[in-house]
């Protein structure tokens, strides 16, 4: 890529921490956690995911809320408990499986989703802002490639 580094990655014995995919990635991870936490103090940006999910698919067993979320079992049972504290989705046992568990957004987790999701765009492209409209593309493309 012009204007980038030689790379430590064709240097196979020489390890810069900087240079390194999943340090860079955390960094910019704690940069978009820090602008999201300062917009939208009501839920984390994992608890925000699964708002948006719900907004958009309906109710949805908790296991694929977690596979469509990009959550683990464990995670997504945290999250989906602490949601359900706030008030801001139901839980049910499904009635043609009681092992199932239905996760249902609520009229509060609605109205704050759409309260907030103007909010959840604009820290988006504050998260972006460094970037230029073509590299902002290309990021999300190859971020997609990787995911």
């Amino acid at each position: 890529m012009e204007g980038y580094p030689e790379s430590t990655m064709d240097k196979p014995h020489r390890y810069s921490l900087d240079e390194q995919i999943g340090y860079v990635l955390r960094r910019v991870t704690q940069r978009h956690l820090s602008i999201f936490s300062e917009a939208i103090p009501e839920v984390t940006t994992t608890q925000f995911a699964v708002l948006a999910r719900l907004a958009e698919t309906g109710p949805v067993s908790q296991n694929h809320l977690g596979r469509s979320t990009a959550m683990d079992a464990a995670t997504i049972k945290g999250v989906v408990d602490r949601l359900a504290k706030l008030g801001l989705v139901g839980t049910a046992a499904d009635p043609d499986d009681r092992r199932r568990l239905t996760v249902t957004l609520t009229a509060e987790g609605a109205e704050l989703f759409e309260a907030r999701k103007a909010t959840a765009l604009a820290i988006s492209r504050d998260t972006l802002a460094p970037l230029d409209p073509a590299e902002r593309s290309v990021l999300m493309a190859l971020l997609t490639r990787l995911a």
